[in-house]
């Protein structure tokens, strides 16, 4: 992550505090200890103005709570306070990595090697103490059930040479699983096709947290072994048993979850010492209004706002409220538009009440989408006046991205004369009606939506835009099945590398293909060679040639970037920019955090 990577990746980060990259929900009730049902309420309002409960509301669900397949934002909020990593961020720097459940590490001279030390005395939530054996099964674990839709594509690509999984590449054997991650008495050893000087940097996205692997077995998980490896390749984690019932080393356990929210109790046994904040609720409250007045009340401390116009025009200068602004983004969102759209679709011919399945695979029709969008009114009108252009999705931060190239820009001209080119000529006659998807409860993507149903409506009487706002993880699961016509795809970095969000968004085995569809060889050609070439003059030519490219054929509708903002609850202390990550999918940490 997030995201992440530096995947959540997942992410992220969208426009406020919206939740970026994937998966299912489920809300069953459970015991985290005992399995047995729980009958605390996971929304108990009367816990806001504790001094050692912390309060979160947001608007929707997270989509799961098992690592291993965790590849959003949301999600990672809640995973990265009960589960760690190897390595982790040091403070607020995306790039600076310091040991966490490693204490040091080192890597041949070839960099094929890497031997991790690991920290001694640290213990589960269950009470199983932590060793070498269950840094192993993770590894192995994600690298066998390793799908497209989670973020162990990446470690896959590092330790097996290939992102995909057993039943996508013959190339993946047991022997290579096993090989690649081994135990030298309590020392982790991991041994790498070829060099990958990212590689320690992957290692501190979240769905690499070490998960408990006598606890992981005991309630349903993969047995580990070689004879049942085969049957759980690319199986699908989000509602697994270890997501119902999880065991990490962090600082904080889960006790109960339901359809309304999740609680947390800090962990007594966690080596890192006893944070300050005992409790957490985490609620689920869909109504921004609600949302707001439980912040200003002081029965919330941190919620999901709706952007930064709700923050300057209801919370900023009010009493009990803190505003932290100009805090830093590396995320990237963009509104896909998919080339082939999946069955399921409202989509049929092309005519005035629907739109055939490659609507979009028309360079023509997503010129004019790309054209279309209101940039600059989106700017000054939801992001404040503070947000930038891009023309990649790509963050201006990261080597190589060209700011010689025009970045995306509103042409109502230009799009009418797409339109006008679109099917041969035809649909500027037939019209059309497309759907377009939003995040329930997403405000500033509402708005975004809104604005461009709009201007392509006036471009032309006969087209029409249908805005929809359903569950993030209704969106994501459609999303996944290539369903929707259009969605916002937010990414967050999983590590600091260009590859991490041109291979996600722009490549034909990319993390977006099944939501963008994308299939584009001179676009491989040149995806693969940058991300292999060791020379960065040559990176970084590499990257704007393909910017160039994926311009040319509107890919993406590009968001602008935003600074992003923040308003907690003033009894909240340590919620600060020098605690703030954007590599966090909930931004600082619950142990930075206390309240007075």
């Amino acid at each position: 992550m997030k995201i992440r990577a530096l995947a959540l990746m997942t992410l992220t980060v969208l426009l406020a505090s919206c939740s970026t990259k994937t998966e299912k929900q489920t809300t069953t009730t459970t015991d985290t200890q005992s399995g047995s049902a729980a009958t605390t309420p996971a929304a108990p309002a009367s816990t806001g103005g504790k001094a050692d409960t912390l309060v979160i509301q947001e608007a929707s669900d997270i989509p799961t709570m098992d690592p291993g397949t965790s590849y959003d934002s949301a999600s990672s909020s809640l995973l990265e306070n009960v589960y760690e990593t190897l390595v982790t961020y040091k403070g607020s720097s995306i790039s600076e990595l310091q040991g966490q459940l490693a204490t040091e590490w080192q890597a041949s001279d070839d960099g094929l090697t890497y031997r991790f030390t690991l920290r001694p005395d640290v213990k589960f939530h269950s009470g199983n103490p932590f060793t070498c054996a269950d840094a192993e099964y993770t590894f192995q674990r994600n690298l066998v059930t390793n799908t497209g839709d989670s973020g162990n594509w990446f470690i896959s690509e590092s330790l097996l040479g290939t992102p995909a999984n057993a039943n996508d590449d013959s190339s993946v054997t047991w022997a290579k699983i096993d090989g690649a991650v081994q135990c030298d008495g309590e020392t982790l050893v991991f041994t790498l096709p070829k060099a990958d000087p990212a590689f320690v940097s992957k290692l501190a996205y979240l769905g690499q947290a070490i998960v408990d692997s006598k606890h992981a077995q005991a309630v349903g998980e993969w047995d580990g072994t070689e004879k049942t490896w085969k049957e759980n390749v690319g199986k699908d984690l989000t509602g697994s048993p270890l997501a119902q019932k999880p065991s990490g080393t962090g600082p904080y356990q889960m006790v109960s979850k339901d359809a309304t929210g999740y609680i947390f109790k800090a962990f007594d046994g966690y080596w890192g010492g006893a944070p300050a904040i005992k409790n957490v609720v985490r609620q689920i409250v869909p109504e921004q209004a609600s949302r707001l007045q439980a912040l200003q009340a002081g029965d919330a401390d941190i919620v999901e706002t709706g952007g930064r116009e709700i923050i300057e025009n209801q919370l900023s200068g009010q009493p009990g409220i803190t505003v932290l602004d100009n805090l830093p983004n590396v995320a990237v969102t963009a509104i896909t538009l998919n080339q082939k759209i999946a069955e399921g679709n409202p989509a049929g011919q092309l005519n005035e009440q629907s739109i055939p399945s490659d609507f979009f695979a028309d360079a023509d029709v997503r010129r004019a989408f790309v054209n279309a969008f209101d940039y600059q009114t989106f700017i000054d009108q939801v992001q404040m006046g503070k947000g930038e252009l891009l023309n990649v999705a790509l963050p201006k931060s990261f080597m190589g991205y060209d700011p010689a190239l025009e970045p995306q820009a509103t042409n109502v001209e230009a799009a009418t004369e797409a339109f006008k080119k679109a099917f041969g000529g035809k649909l500027w006659d037939t019209g059309f009606t497309v759907e377009m998807n939003y995040r329930e409860g997403s405000i500033p993507m509402q708005t975004a939506l809104e604005m461009f149903k709009t201007n392509i409506e006036s471009i032309n009487p006969k087209f029409h835009v249908n805005l929809v706002g359903k569950q993030w993880s209704e969106i994501l699961d459609a999303g996944r099945s290539g369903k929707l016509a259009m969605m916002e795809a937010g990414w967050s970095p999983d590590y600091a590398d260009p590859d991490n969000f041109i291979t996600t968004f722009y490549a034909s085995n990319g993390f977006y293909k099944p939501r963008s569809n994308i299939n584009d060889p001179e676009l491989d050609k040149m995806i693969s060679e940058a991300r292999s070439v060791t020379d960065e003059a040559k990176r970084k030519e590499l990257y704007a040639q393909i910017a160039r490219r994926a311009q040319d054929q509107a890919y993406y509708i590009l968001l602008p970037s935003a600074v992003q903002v923040r308003a907690v609850n003033s009894k909240l202390q340590g919620f600060t920019a020098e605690n703030f990550n954007p590599l966090y999918g909930g931004d600082v940490l619950w142990k930075s955090m206390t309240k007075n």
